[in-house]
């Protein structure tokens, strides 16, 4: 019984920290997400270029570890694409 234990107390540490550092991605996630979309509410393409780039690695590399489905990763960056190329082409 005691090694159980112990080993449910080294469980739930990992999980914490594992907790904390996927918040702290999807935060960054959301901080970037934010700064696009200011950039295209001020039309300005350049800086909604540099932040697609920004957003879309995040997105991908939380994708990757499995912080966020890979499928709304995807959807998302497509969607966030999308817009990008509109405000460009007008």
């Amino acid at each position: 019984m005691a090694q159980r234990r112990r080993q449910s107390l080294k469980a739930q540490r990992k999980d914490k920290k594992r907790h904390t550092k996927n918040v702290q991605i999807k935060t960054a996630i959301k901080k970037s997400l934010k700064e696009l979309q200011a950039a295209l509410t001020s039309k300005n393409s350049d800086a909604a270029k540099k932040c697609l780039r920004a957003v879309t690695s995040k997105l991908a590399k939380a994708a990757k570890k499995d912080i966020i489905h890979k499928n709304a990763a995807q959807r998302k960056i497509s969607r966030l694409s999308k817009r990008v190329v509109t405000l460009t082409a007008s």
